[in-house]
């Protein structure tokens, strides 16, 4: 019999902003309940955020290494099947590799881990554990992206041949770090690793252009900038990117461009046609051709691809948004988990969502752009 899967969560306390969001995003689709929690490095402000959860206070932990303990311990009928990692980025990789250790599957914020190397270790114990882990690139659970992927599968735009992706930002226009906890952790290389505004966001544009065309960068030429004074990473960057096939690509990621809010874009070329979507208008994807005018496709509406049906919520004409994302993503893994409890094999549209293989990419992404911001050299390879 199936039964809902139980979640714990390290991270999300007060002030967090993306802790709420997966717990609203697991909730969405009811297969998913909170069970137990360690929401900061602070007992009390743990205690606080699990109470406020309504969760049994033996179920709230001081510690992660004492929640992995004390879960573990439980009957099998009781423990958690699963952690979902909210912290910065330098709080990533040891819960994941103490959850795969016990036994546990791993849902976490992107970018996957605070260096590269870890990023490799950590794919090294999900394989060796057998454990699933989900990595949230949200951008990906959307209707219309997942419809642009299915097009170029299937050929409709022809061999690729260009791709730009931009996601501009304006919020760290200026220094907010000592009054946006947001901020702090973001601009600080001891917390977010050896990038800032790329991690942060470039790491999105990055995995939605692979996601979208299904080519990987083989290479890549960029340069980083840091525009407000006395900051420690970037806040703005671009990247010319080579991909397989011969495909070519421009990236672009600000966090200065002033009055933007989250203007993730993208745009790819192919020999037969093109596409065009927009997340701050995600229902709409428009199809290019060269002997006619755009063709605006829209969520909900008819002739959409099996797996764009499957990721829409609502009836045509109501916006699917970043929550829907999100939950699209959740819901999947679930019923991966749920085939898995029940000794069966997933669906294969359950195993669309984002994984371990993503985030070593995005690792890979970020130390490729670094070593080549500080290198004379115009090519950096990205290699496993």
């Amino acid at each position: 019999m199936k039964r809902k899967i139980r979640m714990g969560m390290v991270g999300g306390g007060p002030g967090s902003f993306i802790g709420a969001v997966h717990r609203m995003a697991a909730n969405l689709d009811g297969q998913i309940e909170l069970v137990c929690g360690c929401f900061s490095s602070s007992p009390a402000k743990s205690l606080e955020t699990g109470r406020s959860l309504f969760l049994p206070e033996d179920r709230i932990y001081a510690t992660y290494q004492e929640m992995m303990e004390r879960e573990a311990a439980l009957p099998e009928g009781e423990r958690m099947d699963f952690v979902s990692i909210v912290t910065p980025n330098d709080m990533h990789f040891a819960p994941a590799m103490l959850a795969l250790e016990k036994g546990f599957d791993v849902a976490m914020d992107k970018p996957m881990t605070y260096s590269l190397d870890e990023a490799n270790q950590l794919r090294d114990k999900v394989k060796e554990s057998g454990r699933l882990l989900l990595l949230t690139h949200t951008y990906t659970g959307y209707p219309m992206v997942k419809e642009a992927r299915e097009r170029v599968r299937r050929g409709d735009l022809g061999k690729i041949r260009l791709v730009y992706v931009e996601y501009p930002q304006g919020w760290l226009y200026t220094d907010c770090s000592a009054t946006n906890k947001q901020a702090a952790w973001r601009v600080d290389p001891k917390r977010s690793g050896k990038a800032g505004c790329m991690g942060d966001i470039g790491t999105h544009a990055f995995n939605l252009a692979e996601y979208i065309t299904g080519l990987r960068t083989e290479a890549l030429c960029g340069e980083l900038h840091t525009f407000v004074p006395d900051r420690l990473l970037d806040d703005d960057g671009a990247a010319l990117l080579r991909y397989e096939g011969g495909a070519r690509g421009v990236l672009m990621a600000s966090q200065v461009a002033i009055s933007q809010e989250n203007s993730l874009s993208i745009r790819v070329y192919g020999e037969k046609g093109g596409l065009e979507w927009h997340q701050e208008e995600p229902n709409t994807l428009l199809m290019l051709w060269p002997d006619r005018q755009p063709e605006v496709i829209r969520t909900g509406g008819a002739g959409l691809s099996a797996c764009a049906t499957a990721n829409t919520r609502t009836p045509a004409g109501h916006p699917e948004g970043y929550l829907e994302a999100f939950a699209n993503l959740y819901r999947h893994f679930a019923a991966t988990l749920q085939a898995r409890l029940a000794g069966e094999e997933p669906r294969p549209e359950d195993l669309d969502f984002p994984s371990v293989e993503e985030g070593v990419r995005g690792m890979q992404f970020i130390e490729a752009i670094v070593s080549t911001n500080s290198s004379n050299q115009k090519w950096i390879l990205l290699t496993d």
